[in-house]
């Protein structure tokens, strides 16, 4: 997911214009999707990437947006449910809690992922279901809309690998340390 570097996803408009990824960002995303084989999904993140069903229709899309649209139509979407009344294409609505839906991930040994899903996410780690952490940092400070829990407790953890592109967002990968 894309982070300011305190570690928040959206500026005090609602905006996250400022993670748009460059060309280099963007391949590496998509190479990371393909081993995706869940995608958790809150309804902000659901309805931002609902031009997805259909973007393989925008002629103005380059070979590499239409390569994204390809691997994500088909990804299995799990959905959030408070807020959503009902999902379209490849995406499902959650029949059990957050916990019990990623415990039958787990058991299933299906590899799920949520990207910029900041309430799912702080929800996910505030009950400890996150193993790992894949961040790309920008260079900004936002102070609004923080992926992580506020104050819930600490969390240790193991530094897995970093990139820097030639952009200067740097990605970071930490495992959960058990």
């Amino acid at each position: 997911m894309g982070v300011s570097l305190d570690g928040y996803i959206v500026g005090p408009d609602g905006g996250f214009d400022w993670t748009a990824p460059d060309e280099e960002v963007f391949r590496f995303v998509t190479d990371e999707i393909r081993e995706v084989g869940v995608h958790l999904l809150g309804r902000g993140l659901y309805e931002t990437m609902l031009y997805w069903e259909t973007a393989d229709q925008d002629p103005s899309l380059d070979d590499s947006m239409l390569e994204w649209a390809a691997i994500w139509k088909p990804l299995q979407r799990w959905c959030s449910p408070p807020r959503l009344p009902a999902v379209q294409g490849n995406a499902r609505l959650a029949s059990g809690t957050l916990a019990e839906e990623i415990e039958r991930l787990r058991a299933s040994r299906r590899r799920a992922t949520s990207r910029s899903a900041a309430r799912l996410s702080r929800r996910a780690a505030a009950l400890g279901l996150i193993d790992e952490y894949r961040a790309g940092s920008t260079r900004c400070w936002l102070a609004w809309h923080s992926v992580f829990p506020q104050r819930e407790r600490r969390v240790d953890l193991e530094l897995v690998e970093t990139r820097t592109f030639s952009s200067r967002v740097v990605y970071l990968r930490h495992r959960v340390a058990r």
